[in-house]
């Protein structure tokens, strides 16, 4: 079974490499290599999933590379591998250029996401975390001629990475505190070192996670291909940010005030996003903004202990924002604009994007009986318990994840206005079609979105409560669900209703003015400092280097010559002088007796006069 674990994350990762790597020859294969290898991901996934491997191996000491699939870890990779294979089959009808290297990052990214999820040490986590970033960028910059889509992935990539040192200083501490980098030990390092450790791993999850203040990246973020945005925003890298404090609770839990801190930059955030997606007039920026909310929830269930509750919403909200973004993404394609005005209509125009659209559109409004309206509960029982305040604010928050899915709902499913067309072919232009490989993948999310509420009511909820370990967390009572289902009904039928003129004003659609903010004080220091080091290794140190090259090739020369005409001399001279004195000791080898006798004689007179020197 460990072979399965190490397969699961070293075969997605090894064909995207072949398949990124391949030349244009690779693009007609491509898709079909990437949906059968995803297939095979999620069978390995499964199987994890029932045998519950660990492998550990030696990396640097106290620091072994170490990945386990225990329950938790279990239940997130194969949502994972199944979203990543939906994502996949979208894909094939969707994208038309550069499949080679689009579906070879699409596979190593999923390499990177299952080795974040099952990862069991510090080492094993930062391989993970940084191929995941990394590839992230390749792919929010696919369009790599087109200089926004590019900027608009450096700011994405520059902005994780701010966070993303977090977790370096998270290891560096753990490392310094003596204790073994395991993640499930972080919890008992030593306090100052914990606390350095938690703050390390708390930044790290607020940048991957678009939380406030940096939830800016995830706006520019949407300019990439419509696949990238399903996958990034459902089960992928900015629900790994959430999936990070899960995983770490118990370090949030022995660390109070990291505990207090996630759960209310989560409701902070799900509160002040829910504000911004319901200004938004561009339904991917909507989205984009609702999954910042949605993922808010993950933070507060994380820090109030709710860890069942957490990740039955990441599951459910995995489900359901795939199925949105792809729906979305079908439009786009299909009528060439993002525009909620535009769009008006496009749901009876295309019925079958439209119905599952309005799944997707009622489960994250937190309607019943849909997914995210019993996950969200569970998350809120975990609030009530540990504040009121924090719980009437993410009341609030749900009221408006509730108005802004209505707004999407009511503006894509109203009639067509008499000029459909004016408004189409603003973004890209249209293919005026939906295919058949667009249209699958909507139906099995939208029936996931239906029935996910399941893994947060008895019985099924009981037994996922189990599965991870999570059985004394609080619970939502009756009165609770029918509370907040009823405001999430009238909320959500309100904004259905008024959608055209619900207000927009200049800061919702603005994002706060982070991204401005963010651009200024993050992105461009950034980029100017990475232009500064690019100008001083071309114009110093380069120059450097080729103002000595010449020096040292005179030098080589010069010491050519010396060996040539000192070295190579003085040992030809021995050599010479050598042979002379060999030539002088053949003479007297005549082969006459006579001459040996006289040889003989005059040698033992020297030696006589040389001892009667001596001795006198």
């Amino acid at each position: 079974m460990s072979a399965a674990l190490w397969t699961l994350i070293g075969l997605p990762a090894a064909v995207g490499a072949g398949l990124a790597c391949g030349d244009r020859r690779w693009g007609r294969p491509a898709p079909a290599v990437a949906v059968f290898t995803t297939v095979a991901v999620l069978a390995l996934a499964i199987a994890v999933a029932v045998g519950r491997p660990a492998v550990r191996v030696a990396f640097v000491a106290g620091a072994p590379f170490a990945l386990a699939a225990d329950g938790l870890a279990a239940a997130v990779a194969v949502t994972v591998a199944a979203v990543a294979l939906l994502v996949l089959v979208f894909s094939v009808g969707d994208i038309t250029g550069g499949r080679a290297r689009f579906f070879g990052l699409m596979l190593i990214f999923i390499a990177a996401v299952l080795t974040t999820v099952t990862a069991a040490s510090l080492p094993a986590l930062l391989l993970g975390w940084e191929v995941m970033g990394a590839t992230s960028y390749a792919l929010i910059a696919f369009d790599w001629r087109d200089d926004v889509r590019v900027r608009a992935g450096t700011t994405a990539f520059v902005t994780t990475r701010l966070g993303d040192l977090g977790l370096y200083l998270a290891a560096g501490a753990a490392l310094a505190s003596g204790t073994s980098l395991g993640l499930d030990e972080l919890a008992g390092l030593p306090g100052p070192w914990r606390h350095v450790v938690a703050a390390g791993v708390l930044a790290a999850a607020v940048g991957k996670a678009a939380q406030l203040p940096l939830s800016f990246w995830l706006s520019k973020a949407m300019l990439g291909p419509s696949p990238v945005s399903a996958l990034l925003h459902s089960a992928a890298m900015v629900a790994m940010g959430g999936y990070l404090l899960l995983r770490l609770q118990p370090l949030l839990a022995a660390t109070d005030w990291a505990a207090a801190t996630a759960a209310w930059i989560g409701a902070a955030t799900a509160l002040l996003l829910g504000a911004v997606a319901l200004g938004q007039s561009d339904l991917k920026q909507l989205l984009a903004a609702s999954t910042c909310a949605q993922l808010g929830f993950v933070f507060v269930a994380a820090g109030t202990g709710g860890v069942a509750g957490g990740t039955a919403h990441l599951i459910g909200h995995a489900a359901t924002k795939a199925l949105l973004f792809l729906a979305a993404g079908a439009w786009l394609s299909a009528l060439g604009t993002r525009e909620l005005t535009a769009l008006r209509g496009a749901g009876r125009r295309y019925r079958l994007v439209g119905a599952t659209f309005a799944v997707g559109a009622i489960a994250l409004a937190g309607a019943p009986p849909l997914a995210l309206w019993a996950t969200k509960d569970e998350v809120f029982a975990a609030a009530h318990a540990s504040s009121l305040p924090l719980y009437l604010v993410c009341l609030a928050a749900a009221v408006l994840s509730a108005a802004y899915a209505g707004k999407a709902f009511g503006l894509v499913l109203r009639p067509l206005p008499a000029d459909p067309e004016a408004g189409y072919d603003t973004a890209e232009p249209g293919r005026h079609r939906v295919n058949a490989w667009q249209q699958a993948p909507l139906v099995v999310l939208a029936a996931s979105a239906a029935v996910l509420e399941i893994l947060s009511l008895p019985p099924a909820g009981d037994a996922f409560r189990r599965l991870l370990g999570a059985t004394g967390e609080p619970s939502a009572t009756g009165p609770e669900m029918v509370l907040s289902g009823a405001l999430a009904v009238v909320a959500a039928g309100t904004a259905v209703w008024l959608a055209p003129r619900l207000p927009a004003p200049a800061w919702a659609r603005a994002w706060l003015g982070l991204s401005t903010a963010a651009d200024r004080l993050v992105v461009r220091p950034v980029l100017v400092l990475a232009r500064g080091l690019a100008w001083l290794d071309d114009h110093v140190l380069d120059r450097a280097v080729e103002a000595t090259a010449p020096g040292t090739v005179r030098l080589a020369r010069a010491t050519a010559r010396a060996d040539d005409i000192g070295v190579d001399g003085a040992v030809t001279a021995l050599a010479a002088g050598t042979r002379r004195v060999g030539a002088l000791a053949r003479r007297p080898q005549t082969g006459q007796v006579h001459q040996y006798y006289a040889q003989a004689v005059v040698t033992l007179t020297a030696a006589v006069v040389l001892l009667i020197l001596l001795v006198s």
